[in-house]
């Protein structure tokens, strides 16, 4: 029930040092991550061409599949419609999307992300307040799972214990994916304002309290109160999640789950490609025909995903993910200390009542790492 609730520090850190040592490629985009950083920060391209690869894997094939499959899944549950018809859709879709340019899928997920995500909260909290009374027992049996102390009573507490916290933090990691180092390559494209990079580490901390916290709290709530949940049942996943509104609002919550999970799955798919889009580039130096290439690879996986089974689509994210996660957090513990003094500019010149402001002259020691232009006060985008 709980997925990991990961700490916001490696978002911060990640986040920060990829706005630093972000890059502007040749159609004029800001693009950067782990790789970018740790070519720039530490030297070592090696370690940033390693990481590159593990996210493409990673990101841009193996996760756009189990997303794919939790479209399908939904969908399936809620219309009947068969798997390889939804793959086709979403390929259909993707490849729109995909092929349009990373400004259209910046576009596309800002447009819908937030709209879907308010919707699914206000449902959560009607549910919540109409079941008031089952509160109690739902708090009890998230305290029981969370501890082990079902499985304590049996003799299996050590056992139960690892178990929770191997699947806490996979679960937890895929939720948000703090120190995976997948994020970063989103926050590097951004402009932050203020105009410096610990900004951006803040803004995307925001985004881990959201989405676990916020987001996975509702569902666990919605899916305790409605009662259709069963340890070791047979319906898991989105058809819990799907029989749990069924049962709290009538049919028409299985369709609106269906609904929320093709929007938030759909732009998760176009996200996991920008990623991988930018550690291509990273790797290639922006070649047409490699883009192109891969771009067809990442519509196979999606329609590989839509109709593989469940236990096998996750027991490929999960080597993927961790093998990134090992890169990215020896990189982030290397480069802290840059972490440390950004940070503690920020909160001085915020505390002194100004706009926060990164000037490179202020860090001598970094300047000669960084892009020339990228930290211009007259620099605009």
């Amino acid at each position: 029930m709980a997925d990991c609730y990961v700490g916001y520090g490696d978002f911060v850190c990640e986040s920060t040092l990829a706005q630093l040592y972000k890059t502007r490629d040749n159609d004029g985009n800001y693009r950067g991550g782990p790789a970018y950083y740790m070519e720039k920060g530490l030297g070592m391209r090696w370690m940033g061409v390693l990481f590159s690869i593990f996210l493409i894997i990673a990101f841009g094939l193996v996760f756009n599949a189990v997303q794919a499959n939790a479209i399908a899944g939904a969908m399936n549950n809620a219309f009947g419609v068969e798997h390889m018809y939804v793959g086709i859709a979403i390929v259909v879709i993707s490849a729109f999307v995909i092929f349009g340019g990373i400004r259209k899928i910046a576009r596309t997920a800002e447009l819908i992300v937030p709209l879907m995500a308010l919707a699914y909260l206000l449902l959560a909290i009607f549910i919540m307040l109409t079941n008031l009374d089952k509160l109690p027992d739902v708090l009890s049996l998230i305290f029981k799972s969370a501890f082990g102390l079902q499985e304590a009573a049996a003799g299996g507490l050590g056992y139960a214990i690892a178990q929770a916290m191997i699947n806490g933090i996979k679960r937890g990691l895929f939720s948000n994916e703090a120190g995976m180092g997948s994020a970063p390559n989103a926050a590097a494209s951004a402009t932050p304002y203020p105009p410096h990079p610990a900004s951006q580490g803040y803004v995307q901390m925001l985004g881990v309290f959201v989405d676990t916290i916020v987001i996975c709290s509702a569902t666990v709530a919605i899916i305790l109160m409605s009662g259709e949940y069963v340890p070791h049942g047979e319906v898991t996943g989105i058809e819990l999640t799907q029989s749990a509104l069924t049962a709290q609002v009538g049919d028409w919550g299985g369709i609106f789950v269906a609904v929320a999970i093709f929007f938030f799955a759909f732009t998760s798919i176009i996200a996991n490609y920008s990623y991988a889009e930018t550690n291509l580039i990273f790797l290639e130096h922006n070649n047409k025909k490699g883009l192109a290439l891969f771009r067809i690879f990442v519509l196979g996986m999606v329609m590989f995903g839509s109709m593989a089974t469940l236990p096998t689509v996750w027991a490929l994210a999960d080597v993927s993910m961790g093998l990134m996660a090992i890169v990215n957090l020896v990189a982030i513990i290397l480069l802290s200390g840059i972490v440390i003094k950004l940070a503690k500019d920020y909160n001085r010149q915020l505390d002194a009542g100004k706009v926060p402001t990164f000037d490179a002259n202020d860090y001598p020691e970094l300047k000669s790492q960084l892009e020339d232009g990228i930290w211009d006060q007259n620099d605009k985008k």
